[in-house]
């Protein structure tokens, strides 16, 4: 027992080590988790399938014996945003620190670098007897990475703006957070056919931003706004399921995770609302999943994701306006709960997600099984918040998936999903220079492999 546990206590640091990682599918929350579940469009609340089922539905640990799984995938998100128009004149002058911020002189179309990032999942399964389980799972719960080189922004009152270098006129600019999860899951059978689940969670977050440095003016801590490197955030959480089979071939599921009360980004105190305070949202999945002939199961999945939780990805960008009252701007900083950093601090102005995730998967011989799925979802970002959102333009809406299994003998399979995002755009007026608009735009692609075990 001591040399496995070692094995993933192992594992897990190595995640922690991986260099920028980013997930931006739903929101900025993976679509799935488990090689299994990223094949059937992220569905398998009520019908779990190996040991990474604790980040979907806990009470599915228990169905799996003893087992480990352990994979990669490979993420390549394709991020861009383009402006056009402006600079607006002033409503008078002098300006000060209400002059235009205009994006771009002109017409300016911006690809964000970093295309392929690698994402380590493990978990391992122990039987405590026939009826009940512990288990372990380390993955990528969600993320966001951009870095936008080059490029100009203007500044100062129209017909003497000065072009400054990057998106916000402070260079490259740019977010970097990743999510990760170690759960540790006790799951138990109550009946033969229903099972209960409670995850205690380790969160772990890491976060920079660069290039935002000409916002300081509207941040109550502006040398904790921007370029400070990464810093990194702990919490702790749970997550509880039930799995039940309510007739022959028919299973239903639900989970429910509440919100992680995270530490603060001290490093970032200047930038998000509540003093650098970056929750986890809490998020909850319902779903069935019913048997078709001898060999194929139908998946349904309703999954919602409440960002609306944490202010600072919920708060709209128009808390920053000074018209509004929120903030009011000075050459060592803002003062007023809109400022960045403050109690209401303006933020990105998500809305909650609704997500439906629908999967089918077939056996077509004693040694392969075969997934597809398809998930649909209204992206959270109005068009009246695009203008942080180019840091973070989590836009997509649709995922499309398909994967296998191969049983390579009694004891071992290995198995692979691909998935596709099709590209979505969204497109608003610049909240500070309305005669210029913006437009975001993001689509996806990810591989991933796994290979899984069953231990006696």
């Amino acid at each position: 027992m001591a040399r496995l546990v070692t094995k993933w206590f192992a594992l897990f640091l190595l995640a922690l080590s991986f260099p920028s990682s980013a997930w931006a599918t739903n929101g900025y929350f993976t679509h799935g988790v488990s090689t299994a579940d990223k094949g059937l469009g992220g569905a398998g609340v009520a019908y779990s399938q190996d040991t990474l089922a604790a980040a979907n539905n806990p009470a599915g640990m228990v169905w799996q014996g003893g087992r480990y799984d352990i994979g990669v995938s490979l993420f390549a998100p394709s991020r861009s945003y383009s402006s056009k128009g402006g600079p607006s004149a002033p409503a008078g002058a002098p300006c000060g620190l209400n002059c235009p911020f205009s994006i771009g002189n002109g017409n300016q179309d911006k690809d964000s670098e970093n295309d392929f990032f690698a994402i380590p999942q493990f978990g391992y399964n122990w039987e405590l007897n026939e009826d009940s389980s512990v288990g372990v799972s380390v993955y990528g719960n969600g993320g966001m990475n951009t870095e936008y080189k080059g490029g100009v922004a203007l500044l100062g009152p129209t017909g003497t703006q000065m072009e400054s270098p990057g998106t916000y006129g402070d260079g490259t600019a740019g977010v970097d957070l990743a999510q990760l999860f170690l759960s540790t899951t006790y799951s138990r059978k109550i009946t033969p056919t229903t099972s209960l689940g409670i995850s205690g969670i380790v969160a772990y977050q890491r976060f920079e931003a660069k290039g935002l440095g000409n916002f300081a003016g509207y941040s109550t801590d502006p040398d904790n706004l921007s370029n400070n490197g990464h810093d990194n955030s702990h919490g702790f959480g749970v997550r509880l399921g039930i799995q039940t089979q309510v007739a022959d071939g028919i299973r239903i599921g639900a989970a429910y995770q509440p919100k992680i009360d995270m530490d603060e980004f001290d490093d970032y105190s200047g930038l998000f609302a509540d003093d650098g305070d970056f929750d986890i949202p809490s998020n909850w999945t319902v779903g069935l999943a019913i048997d078709v002939g001898s060999s194929g199961t139908f998946f349904l999945d309703y999954q919602e994701i409440k960002y609306e939780d944490v202010d600072a990805v919920s708060n709209s960008i128009d808390n920053l306006v000074p018209s509004n009252g929120g903030c009011a701007p000075g050459a060592a900083g803002g003062t007023g709960k809109g400022c960045l950093g403050g109690k209401d601090g303006a933020g990105f102005g998500w809305e909650d997600m609704q997500i439906i995730k629908v999967g089918y998967q077939w056996q077509s011989s004693e040694n392969m099984i075969w997934r597809v799925g398809y998930s649909k979802t209204d992206q959270p970002i109005s068009s009246n918040e695009v203008t942080f959102n180019i840091l973070a333009p989590g836009v997509v809406e649709e995922h499309y998936t398909a994967g296998f299994t191969r049983i390579i003998d009694p004891k071992s399979s290995f198995s692979f999903a691909a998935m596709y995002a099709p590209n979505k755009s969204v497109k608003g007026d610049n909240t500070f220079d309305p005669a210029q608009e913006i437009e975001l735009e993001m689509d996806q692609y990810e591989l991933t492999f796994s290979y899984n075990r069953r231990i006696e």
